[in-house]
């Protein structure tokens, strides 16, 4: 699991909308027009009540006849009623816009990790990105529903609103064009300190997620060394942690919205003030004034929902910030097919073979000492050594889990160019199992499960289990040899099925008793006389007795 230390990384501020937002999510575009085209008829309307209310009071001051003070009076409820609908419209097109994006970029999520592949995935905090992947992305929802609306509206309606201030009274105009500024500077004074702390709650919800995963996996294991009671006192520090920083995101906004109310309301204060002297010297008719003053409101009002909404968009924009991370790192992956090729030549000499030249893998900062082999068809080559000789790093980089150098061709096609679920069947130490039955587990990957071969491959790894037994989260309810022998029939089932030539097992006896690991030996040596390409690790003797070839590596050949 990736360290913490990433956490502390500075961050970019907060754009009003980040343009890879449109670029990956292609929904979002579409949202903007359509968001626009009513923040414009809501700015309209805005304009329209505000001259009908202006008539309906000056009407009724100076004796406007009945019908048509009640026309005035329909034509107002109209424009309440297209003020309404048009809101709803908002609404429905910023959910509808929230739902979609969120699925695209939780599909481009999947895609760009299967595309980053294992071997990226190992250095990540899997749970941090589960989190941003769910619950992260999940708070777009407010950014949509609130956040974008309302800037875009502050882009189309405040300017509408000062013009046509301007044009009925330049003195009001000139005061908002004047006051207006005060409310984004101390946007951005607040954005900064409002930034800072959801960062801060977003990582330590992220730590959270980690920790609480880290102790659930490990917690038979802190059972039995008396640790579990430290362990949850560790959640509890952090979750401590979290309901501090929730509190102070609280706080910041609270103040904020205090302020840009203040700010606001001190701005429509200056501007009433100086409508009420012009009306008592009698320099401004009272209709002018009093549209004006109907109108100053609303000039502030979008740019203060925007500080307003800001708070309740962050955690979202946080989240976005994580996925747009993954998605730039797989963009900036070669182009699928850069990979060089082999010759023609080479690949009719290698048809069958899974060959590998001098492959180092690649550790962390360490770099492993390379290693040559040739696995043919109808061949068990044996790999033993030690722990920490690198025997399952060699199986990690066939399938794509470890980075290395040199060559590993298989039919004579780079496996670094192709998925290996089209080539190879693997089953590993840890027996990764998931919630279902045992059949799916078996067949996993297969859209269309043949029960026939999941049964014949469950015999074949010596796994007496009912295929429709349901198991638990990571394969609870088989004890660990059961896990292990249901994974090496995976990797069996694969192979039996026709989408697997190769299969490499590590480890597969580890959990086994003799007499069950030399029918396991038995089986593994059928499939491999029928066709089957084995590469096998492990450290029991046993599996010399099946073994064509062996080659053994040492803990001493690992450079620095």
């Amino acid at each position: 699991m990736a360290s913490d230390d990433a956490d502390a990384a500075p961050r970019t501020g907060m754009k009003p909308v980040d343009p890879r937002l449109l670029r990956y999510a292609r929904a979002s575009r579409g949202f903007f027009v359509a968001i626009g085209a009513i923040a414009f008829a809501q700015t309209v309307i805005v304009v329209l009540f505000a001259w009908l209310l202006t008539r309906a009071i000056t009407g009724a001051i100076d004796g406007m006849p009945r019908p048509q003070f009640a026309s005035t009076l329909a034509w107002l409820a109209a424009t309440v009623a297209a003020r309404a609908a048009l809101l709803w419209a908002r609404e429905y097109v910023a959910a509808r816009a929230a739902a979609r994006v969120e699925a695209q970029l939780r599909d481009r999520l999947v895609g760009a990790v299967d595309a980053l592949g294992p071997a990226w995935l190992t250095t990540q905090n899997t749970a941090k990105l589960a989190v941003t992947a769910g619950r992260g992305l999940d708070s777009l929802d407010a950014y949509f529903g609130r956040y974008l609306p309302q800037l875009v509206s502050t882009v189309v309606a405040t300017p509408i609103i000062v013009l046509v201030m301007w044009w009925q009274d330049w003195i009001s105009g000139l005061t908002v064009v004047l006051t207006l500024p005060l409310i984004p500077v101390f946007m951005v004074l607040i954005g900064m300190a409002t930034r800072s702390v959801q960062q801060k709650q977003w990582q330590t919800l992220q730590r959270l997620a980690a920790r609480f995963s880290d102790t659930v996996q490990g917690l038979s294991t802190l059972k039995v060394f008396g640790r579990q009671h430290r362990a949850a006192d560790s959640i509890q520090r952090v979750t401590e942690t979290y309901r501090a920083e929730t509190m102070r995101v609280l706080r910041v906004s609270f103040l904020s919205g205090f302020a840009l109310e203040f700010l606001a309301s001190i701005s429509v204060a200056i501007v009433a003030v100086s409508i009420g002297f012009r009306l008592i010297d009698g320099s401004l008719m009272l209709a002018v004034g009093l549209f004006v003053l109907l109108l100053a409101p609303e000039a502030y009002l979008p740019l203060r929902q925007v500080g307003v909404q800001f708070h309740a968009a962050s955690e979202g924009v946080a989240a976005t910030d994580d996925v747009f991370a993954v998605l730039d790192a797989a963009r900036a992956l070669p182009p699928a097919g850069s990979t060089p090729s082999v010759t023609a030549q080479a690949a009719s000499v290698d048809r069958g073979m899974l060959r590998l030249e001098a492959v180092a893998v690649q550790r962390g900062e360490r770099t492993l000492a390379p290693v040559s082999l040739e696995v043919r068809s109808g061949e068990v080559v044996l790999l033993e050594g030690p722990s920490g000789s690198g025997k399952s790093s060699v199986i990690a980089a066939l399938r794509g889990a470890a980075t290395f150098t040199g060559g590993a061709h298989w039919g004579g096609v780079d496996v670094r160019s192709a998925s290996p679920s089209t080539w190879l069947g693997w089953a590993g130490q840890q027996p990764g199992l998931v919630a279902g039955l045992v059949a799916d587990n078996v067949a996993l990957g297969d859209d269309s499960p043949d029960p026939a071969l999941v049964a014949r491959a469950l015999d074949l790894a010596c796994a007496d289990l009912d295929p429709d037994l349901p198991l638990g989260v990571q394969g609870a309810g088989l004890s660990g040899g059961q896990g292990q022998r249901v994974a090496v029939a995976r990797a069996f089932y694969r192979h039996l099925r026709g989408l697997a030539p190769v299969i490499a097992l590590d480890e597969p006896s580890s959990a086994l008793d003799s007499a069950t690991e030399e029918r396991l030996w038995a089986a593994t040596r059928s499939l491999a006389d029928a066709g089957a390409a084995v590469l096998l690790v492990s450290h029991r003797t046993s599996a010399r007795a099946i073994a064509d070839r062996v080659m053994r590596l040492e803990p001493a050949e690992v450079l620095a």
